[in-house]
């Protein structure tokens, strides 16, 4: 079946939803109060990720009007910016703070080590009591994908399960130039037609690229910068990123680019103005997921693959919920997170608002928004997608193609592996710290490739990366051969 695609939720909603209001909400603990027929109400300490709509309060009285009903339960909510969530999180955890539930992943808010040092419930011994409903309604492949050392700290959020990389054209000039774009796949693809932008759209962008973009389509990234090729033939060969001869064809032709005046010149330290007229850009793919960011931008975009669907260790932990585990209501926190994933009234609550003021029904599952300003959430933050309605531009089959979706990826060949870092943390994180004073500037293409690479890899190895790769490359060839 052929899909449309767009920008995943797992990154793209990032520049969607970053714009909006930092961190707001209560900082109260979770706590318990009477309902007005005698009955006792708990309220969970909820962390989520992005910025607090503007309608919370007006949609928040309406959830918990349903959820004290239906189990007993209300929420307290914060919500925390993106940029800021997994150093803010990082400070509650190791505070010991009293609350209930986190959103928490790969990318944001540090799911491995938060489970690894006990901080998240392990919510096994539940799973087949309270949480009996979601652990049935979410694909195994993601509570698969979810496993810590053998145990689930965290339940998945029932979305795309692979990452499959895309290119999205502005439709404008995609029909004004009659570019063919299902034709264009690898980044040397791009270039004809960022010529054509350049000498024919002096205000286009040809190529628009910000702080945080990467080109790493070939690559599984188990601790960056290092992982396995994903077309390993079953060695599993630990490398370095960096040190590939993909990664320095890519960019190189980055950097080609830039000097062509193909990309923005303030690529390294840019975040995504939506004013910037651009031809393409890059993110990561799911079916019908064009017309969120066409709603988001304002104008029509369309999209093509770089490279395969891929289920990496990332992708199924792309996206989650956990229990903490110093919570003081952790079989209510478990019972709501059941409901969440179960129960399409208070999951479309919680993602379009309320029916009547920020959406009207066209259908059975169906809706058409009418005050998405007033309520707007990161759909891929809280809760199985796959119970939520589809809007006016979107099949009824969406959710079905999906699955289609999901079925027809590829897996990594180290999916199932999870890195214990612990013996190496000093070293991960003198890394990181490397990484940050160089990716942003050498994927803009505004450097000398073989100068900053050298660099780069230099500074790498005397942070440690050599050690990192050696215990990764120990565990990962026992991982093997207990399979």
């Amino acid at each position: 079946m052929k899909f449309k695609k767009l920008i995943s939720f797992t990154t793209c909603m990032m520049a969607a939803t970053a714009l909006l209001a930092g961190c707001s909400g209560n900082s109260t603990s979770s706590s318990s109060s009477t309902s007005s027929n005698g009955e006792k109400i708990t309220t969970l300490k909820y962390y989520t990720i992005g910025g607090e709509p503007k309608d919370y309060a007006q949609v928040i009285e309406k959830a918990n009007e349903y959820l004290g009903e239906k189990i007993g339960v209300n929420l307290d909510m914060t919500f925390i910016d993106f940029n800021d969530y997994s150093q803010k999180m990082s400070v509650i955890v190791n505070s010991g703070e009293d609350f209930d539930l986190a959103f928490t992943c790969s990318w944001a808010g540090d799911y491995l080590g938060n489970a690894r040092k006990g901080a998240f419930l392990d919510l096994d011994p539940y799973l087949d009591t309270i949480g009996k409903d979601m652990k049935e309604a979410i694909d195994q492949r993601f509570w698969d994908g979810a496993k810590v050392d053998g145990k689930t700290y965290a339940v998945p959020t029932q979305k795309e399960l692979g990452v499959a990389p895309m290119w999205v054209f502005t439709q404008e000039y995609v029909d004004k130039y009659d570019i063919p774009v299902d034709e264009i796949h690898a980044l040397e693809d791009l270039e004809p037609w960022l010529k054509v932008i350049k000498e024919n759209e002096p205000d286009v962008v040809p190529l628009y690229i910000t702080k945080g973009f990467s080109y790493t389509v070939f690559f599984d990234q188990l601790v960056d910068p290092v992982g396995i090729s994903l077309d390993d033939n079953g060695e599993l060969k630990v490398m370095n990123m960096f040190e590939t001869d993909e990664m320095k064809r890519d960019l190189e032709t980055l950097r080609r680019y830039y000097q062509a005046g193909y990309i923005n010149a303030d690529a390294a330290t840019a975040q995504d103005d939506k004013s910037i007229k651009r031809l393409v850009t890059k993110a990561d793919g799911q079916p019908y997921a064009d017309e969120i960011w066409s709603e988001s931008l304002g104008y029509r975009v369309v999209s093509t693959p770089i490279t395969n669907t891929w289920i990496t260790n990332g992708s199924t932990t792309g996206s989650m919920v956990a229990v903490s585990a110093n919570s003081k209501n952790k079989e209510k926190a478990i019972e709501f997170l059941n409901l969440l994933n179960t129960d399409p009234t208070i999951r479309n609550m919680i993602n379009y608002g309320l029916e009547g003021v920020h959406y009207e029904k066209i259908g059975d599952n169906q809706i058409k928004l009418i005050n998405k300003k007033g309520y707007d959430v990161p759909y891929f933050s809280l809760g199985n997608l796959f119970i939520t309605y589809v809007t006016e531009n979107e099949p009824e089959t969406k959710w079905d193609e999906f699955q289609d979706f999901n079925d027809a990826a590829k897996s990594s060949p180290a999916l199932g592996f999870k890195f214990n870092s612990k013996s190496v943390s000093t070293e991960i994180a003198a890394v990181n710290n490397v990484l940050e004073e160089f990716k942003a500037t050498i994927y803009s293409g505004s450097v000398d490739v073989d100068e900053y690479l050298e660099k780069l890899n230099t500074k790498l190895k005397q942070q440690g990366l050599d050690k990192i790769i050696e215990e990764m490359q120990r565990q990962i060839d026992e991982w093997k051969a207990s399979k």
